[in-house]
């Protein structure tokens, strides 16, 4: 039998903004992991419902918890920068405590990465997506009939990927300390660090895709995810931030397209949910990067004009949900 001591400290960092009503299930999942060298904490952005009150309850029940406290409210990016640099862990795992982590996840994660050589930084999976109340909305990774992912999930030098398109879900990922201690954590100037931090990220690090199912990413209407495009939503602005880190870091045509193919993406979306302002800023660098074809020179001179096409991204969606 491998002895605690002789195993990689994991460091679970679970940040809670008003999950009272999920939190208790999410922190029993944590203390569920089979893998027996792990460090909890838990880190409330002052919470203004029952949050605390249940943290409380957990850390008095189970010694083994760290709890702490923003203090006033800071959102993700700086709560988790925070728990992280008051961590050991020669792994983290930065866990919503909204979501859930099937018992095997970090055992599977931690042994992924013993099989890896030091170039690899990230491990991430296969999820669930859960509802409010638990139910089942589907997997985050399509398969066939054999049980085989058919869906993209690439493992390796995927910094062009991550540009260009959305793959991984967020909580499934197990990060090496060293890969955040290089970045200086989460950049705090953002509302949202997945992006951000992908990109930073791969530039020097290779992910890993594990192919199991590890996570349950929990869907309701006041996460985070569920907020962009909306009016008001800050995230955009913040995508136009990493996209012109982005910009600085690209090396190759293959790179140059998949940035490409993300500024037209956000452009296009920007503009078809009425944010003028981003939808502007993200066709500024796709000039700066590749200029404007046709087509979004027309998109440039509607933007220009503010013409609400909204109607437009309703109508597609409402087609794709028939």
């Amino acid at each position: 039998m491998v002895e605690t001591a002789s195993l990689p400290l994991v460091s679970v960092i679970c940040l809670c903004y008003n999950h009272g009503r999920f939190i208790a299930e999410a922190l029993d999942s944590v203390l569920a992991q089979t893998y027996p060298h792990l460090e909890i904490i838990i880190m409330d952005d002052c919470s203004t419902d029952n949050s605390v009150a249940i943290i409380k309850e957990y850390c008095l029940k189970y010694p083994q918890l760290t709890f702490l406290s923003t203090g006033t409210n800071q959102g993700n990016t700086k709560a988790f920068n925070l728990a992280w640099r008051a961590s050991k862990g020669e792994y983290i795992i930065d866990f919503a405590t909204d979501d859930v982590l099937l018992p095997e996840q970090v055992a599977q994660q931690v042994a992924a990465f013993q099989q890896l050589d030091k170039t690899y930084g990230v491990v991430y999976s296969d999820a669930e997506y859960i509802d409010d109340n638990g139910r089942h909305v589907r997997f985050h990774c399509q398969r066939n009939q054999a049980g085989e992912v058919i869906s993209f999930a690439p493992s390796g030098n995927i910094f062009h990927h991550l540009l260009g398109r959305y793959f991984i879900c967020p909580p499934t990922m197990m990060m090496k300390r060293q890969v955040l201690q290089d970045l200086g954590g989460y950049d705090e100037a953002l509302a949202y660090e997945d992006f951000d931090f992908w990109v930073r990220s791969a530039r020097s690090y290779k992910y890993f895709f594990l192919d199991a199912l590890t996570t349950k990413r929990r869907l309701h209407g006041s996460s985070l995810s569920q907020q962009l495009y909306k009016p008001g939503d800050k995230q955009l602005a913040s995508t136009v931030l990493v996209c012109e880190k982005a910009l600085q870091l690209v090396q190759n045509p293959e790179e140059r397209d998949a940035l490409t193919r993300r500024l037209k993406y956000e452009a296009r979306h920007a503009f078809l949910t009425g944010h003028y302002q981003q939808a502007e800023q993200f066709l500024s660098l796709l000039r700066q990067h590749a200029g404007l074809g046709p087509v979004y020179r027309t998109l440039h001179l509607l933007n220009k004009l503010k013409v609400d096409l909204r109607f437009l991204r309703v109508l597609y969606h409402s087609i794709l949900n028939r």
